[in-house]
């Protein structure tokens, strides 16, 4: 009797605190700490002098991520760490907000990949910043500085890191919206298997910042049998090497032009000529009349008030050299032969030059701005291209491949003096001088590329035109229309291109 009465009062009286009990631990499982679920570890990574942390809430499966460190650049980390380890093609994404207003502008919340837990590892990120700034940071190399791509997007909500082949791609979204290609990509190889996961830096090392991660995604970029082309118009600065987005679209235009005041750019797309501010913007379509063939060979003279084009609409529908107001008019012809594709105008004005294929030869010509007699430059076997003046109109720099290996040369505006300027391995293509006088850019093609051929994977270099020295402001995919023609800025601190990339 006494074990029966016992047992009842155990069922009926002590079941609803039984279950009470299994509610609350439940609860507190979901208040408290947990492993990461889908990170297998996660630590301070660099000198960080505060502790990090990372908390996992199961009810709205999100992270929320402490981390302190003093910063998250130059050539080595400070910040908290989460992470698995993966091989091959990789992608991560998550939707990212920060906790309070914080200290730093500059703290950082990030999707990453890294190659290993090393403070000065190679890694490709998306860095939300907190004032709401969004780049592609990468370190290239062991010990390397980072540098970074600056999108055009601010204070995206989610966001989205891919890691194709060697290539790094990033994609962001508003609210509710699915994640678009924003920027440029780039090429950081990893080898074997590698770190992804998400990461916080506060900027202050004094201090922790708090962010939370939702929706956090870590799988492989989805397989696309054809993927789209976008195109990415991007500024690079000689001094930082960094990147800035000002304008990216799921379809193909090539070759910027800088405004001589700064103040916008030009480019080439589907045969027109669109100008677009130099701050980012829409596009907006010139006038350019019956020049609707305008190929990738266009410029602006140097007052500013007139417009350069190389159009195939007309007669035969070869190129020839056309003139027209920069706000858009009816073009006149320029060059009587064809085909003729422009590169340069004299500082004075007065003198176009231009690439000529005259009896199956392709050469350097000359001529007046108002038309008349063209002057041939160059009688060298082969492809002779890229013309382009030196500031003080002394040199007219262009590329050849006379030696059998396209490379950079120069002579005076006259044709006289004709000599080689860079002798490398690489083929070396359309030399564009900075407005100083003071530097060199151009587009590097691995020795066994024919041409000037899209979507390869090249090389922008910056020569010192004192010393000879050359060093790389970028590696990216790109090639024909990244840039064909000047793209100085006018205080010959930064540069515009256009990069690719083949995406979803």
């Amino acid at each position: 009797m006494k074990s029966s009465c016992h047992q009842h009062s155990i069922s009926h009286l002590h079941a609803p605190l039984l279950f009470l009990l299994l509610f609350s631990f439940a609860a507190l499982l979901r208040a408290t700490d947990q492993p990461a679920t889908i990170f297998e570890g996660s630590k301070n990574i660099g000198n960080v002098q505060l502790p990090g942390e990372i908390k996992y809430d199961a009810q709205t499966h999100s992270y929320t991520v402490a981390g302190g460190g003093g910063d998250l650049w130059f050539a080595q980390d400070d910040f908290y760490f989460a992470w698995k380890k993966v091989s091959g093609d990789a992608s991560i994404s998550a939707d990212i907000s920060f906790i309070g207003a914080g200290k730093n502008p500059h703290r950082k919340a990030v999707l990453m990949i890294r190659q290993s837990l090393d403070v000065s590892s190679p890694y490709a990120d998306i860095a939300l910043h907190g004032d709401g700034l969004t780049s592609l940071q990468f370190r290239e190399e062991p010990g390397g500085t980072t540098h970074e791509i600056q999108a055009a997007i601010s204070k995206p909500t989610r966001l989205l890191l891919e890691k194709r082949g060697d290539y790094f791609y990033l994609s962001l979204a508003h609210a509710n919206d699915q994640p678009q290609i924003s920027g440029g990509s780039i090429r950081v190889p990893l080898t074997g298997p590698f770190y992804i996961g998400i990461g916080v830096c506060s900027h202050e090392k004094e201090i922790v910042e708090r962010a939370v991660f939702s929706n956090v995604k870590i799988g492989t970029p989805s397989v696309v049998p054809e993927p789209k082309l976008y195109s990415t118009l991007e500024t690079i600065s000689i001094d930082s090497t960094d990147r800035r987005v000002l304008y990216v679209a799921p379809e193909h235009f090539e070759a910027p032009n800088w405004s001589r005041d700064g103040s916008y750019m030009l480019f080439n797309r589907e045969g027109h000529i669109l100008r677009i501010p130099a701050t980012g913007g829409a596009p907006q379509e010139i006038d350019t009349g019956f020049a609707n063939r305008c190929n990738n060979d266009h410029g602006i003279s140097p007052d500013g008030t007139m417009l350069v084009v190389s159009d195939q609409s007309q007669d035969d529908h070869n190129s020839r050299v056309y003139t027209l107001p920069i706000a858009g008019g009816t073009p006149k012809r320029i060059t009587k032969n064809a085909p003729s594709y422009w590169h340069g105008w004299s500082p004075d004005g007065k003198t176009l030059a231009f690439v000529g294929e005259r009896n199956a030869n392709f050469d350097i010509y000359s001529i007046p701005v108002d038309g008349g007699e063209e002057t041939r430059l160059t009688t060298a076997e082969g492809l002779d291209d890229g013309p382009e003046y030196s500031p003080d109109g002394q040199f007219i720099y262009f590329n050849s491949v006379r030696t059998g290996q396209m490379q950079i040369w120069r002579m005076h505006s006259d044709g006289s003096a004709q000599e080689q300027i860079t002798h490398d391995e690489y083929n070396n293509w359309f030399p564009h001088i900075s407005p100083d006088g003071k530097f060199m850019t151009i587009i590097s093609f691995d020795k066994s590329v024919v041409g000037h051929p899209p979507n390869k994977d090249v090389l922008l270099r910056l020569m010192s035109l004192s010393d000879g020295k050359i060093t790389v402001l970028a590696r990216l995919f790109g090639g024909q229309g990244t840039i064909n023609v000047p793209s100085w800025s006018p205080d010959s601190k930064r540069f515009a291109f256009v990069s690719y990339q083949l995406a979803p």
